[in-house]
């Protein structure tokens, strides 16, 4: 059943884009899903979901959550903002030519690994069909020692800030199923702002003294709406993101 704003399609006149490079469509590499699991990295013992498994298989968008995927803790994952994550092919080559980051479908964490989107440049309320679900670019993800945990390297979370390559959550605006080889389709782009992914995380981590520009975007996640309302003097708060 629909869920979120009753925006879920183009609106009347609007043409429904393809979002891709040189022609190509955008696509769903891989489906990836994990479950929250206790385990113990440089003699700190924690829960967490951010090893995922790639399936073969189309698999349902509903509520929360993607499938039978998890987190382990809904305060800084999960809910309805971020309910999916999705990470590009051309950002892991990235990685891969700076750093040698031996990729692998769900490495990040992300429950989609796409291709063909530049997914740092996808403004904020964005809407794409994602198989037969319709999804909502949130917010960026935010680099926690979880992920200096799935790469083995203390120090990677801080090189993932500063890389701006975040990836993106969505929110589920349709319920639907999605699964490796389905095509990605731009639906909607808002007109009213030109907050992006990276623009929101540059700010948030880099900027906070101009915080005040995402404070009217809409369908930006509410903690980051409420961080943009903060007087400058005021304090930043947590910054990590979590799985």
């Amino acid at each position: 059943m629909p869920t979120g704003h009753s925006r879920d399609r183009a609106k009347p006149g609007e043409h429904v884009l393809k979002v891709g490079e040189n022609g190509m469509d955008a696509r769903v590499v891989s489906a990836n899903i994990g479950r929250p699991k206790v385990v113990t990295w440089r003699g700190q013992t924690f829960s967490t979901a951010i090893e995922k498994t790639p399936v073969n298989a189309s698999l349902p968008v509903r509520g929360v959550n993607i499938g039978d995927d998890d987190q382990a803790d809904r305060s800084v994952h999960g809910g309805r903002s971020k309910a999916i994550y999705a990470y590009s092919l051309d950002d892991y080559f990235w990685w891969q030519s700076r750093e040698a980051v031996e990729y692998a479908p769900g490495l990040f964490g992300e429950n989609l690994t796409t291709d063909g989107v530049d997914l740092g440049s996808c403004l904020i309320g964005e809407r794409w069909r994602a198989g037969s679900a319709v999804l909502e670019v949130s917010e960026p993800r935010l680099p926690c020692y979880k992920l200096g945990f799935r790469l083995d390297d203390v120090a990677f979370p801080s090189r993932f800030a500063k890389a701006l390559r975040p990836g993106a959550y969505f929110r589920i605006v349709e319920e639907g199923r999605v699964g490796p080889g389905d095509t990605l389709t731009l639906l909607y782009r808002p007109k009213e702002h030109e907050i992006t992914i990276r623009e929101v995380m540059r700010v948030r981590l880099f900027a906070h003294q101009e915080r005040a520009k995402l404070a009217p975007v809409g369908a930006l996640s509410s903690p980051y709406r409420e961080w943009a309302a903060l007087s400058p003097d005021q304090p930043r708060g947590s910054s990590d993101d979590d799985s």
